[in-house]
């Protein structure tokens, strides 16, 4: 037993997120989010964010980029769609500019998720302001967004990264679109995976029990379920 422990001891103090050195680095251990070394720290809130609203996922879904949530998590989904403002992505049935989507139809969709997206555009209001008109009655928007990450390079394919935003930020920004007792905002995260987040480790290498420790003070993901009323209702 003792030997057990030494070895788990010594596997723990070799391991890059526990060694002392890491706070000495002036540059990340990983430079791609930790996808290059398993699943980025940030997706194992995401991905917990949406399991948890899954039954949220149904009908007519739309999703930014790929439709790789709505196939993973989706129940019910009766029709998938895809929004990207880039008119060369394929996989895309709708071409619009979240913050200009005014060719969109109002009351198109049951659902839109939208992760890790708003940080690129520039007109926030404008962008919460569409998705509340295309979402149908008793619509919902699952939202992720970041407090803590790195900058995107200027020119780089993702788009041009302006904004991070705080738990407080949502909740104004969401109850001015949908009203403020149809948001729910959840800060995710805590310092130590912020820590391991900015370094490029991936969610494999940090146990399990420290990321789902959640400190409102050091989130690193806020995520948002907004739900659009019908008319005359509160």
């Amino acid at each position: 037993m003792d030997r057990e422990r030494a070895w788990q001891r010594l596997r723990q103090t070799a391991h890059p997120l526990w060694s002392l050195t890491v706070l000495r680095r002036t540059r990340p251990i990983g430079d791609n989010w930790g996808w290059d070394r398993g699943t980025p720290i940030d997706r194992f809130y995401i991905e917990a964010f949406l399991d948890r609203h899954r039954r949220d996922i149904q009908g007519r879904v739309v999703e930014v980029k790929d439709a790789l949530y709505t196939r993973r998590f989706g129940e019910g989904v009766t029709k998938s769609d895809v929004l990207d403002i880039d008119p060369a992505n394929a996989r895309a049935t709708v071409h619009a500019d979240l913050a200009a989507a005014a060719t969109v139809p109002s009351g198109s969709f049951d659902c839109v998720i939208l992760t890790q997206t708003l940080q690129f555009v520039f007109d926030v209001r404008a962008a919460l302001a569409h998705l509340h008109r295309i979402l149908t009655p008793g619509g919902v928007v699952l939202t992720t967004v970041p407090t803590l990450s790195r900058v995107i390079a200027p020119g780089s394919e993702e788009g041009t990264d302006y904004w991070r935003f705080t738990p407080a930020a949502c909740a104004e920004l969401f109850g001015a679109a949908f009203g403020a007792q149809n948001v729910l905002v959840e800060p995710l995260g805590n310092v130590l995976a912020g820590v391991a987040f900015l370094h490029g480790l991936a969610a494999e290498e940090v146990p399990a029990r420290k990321l789902e420790r959640h400190d409102p003070e050091f989130p690193l993901v806020v995520a948002v379920r907004a739900v659009k009323r019908s008319p005359g209702i509160r």
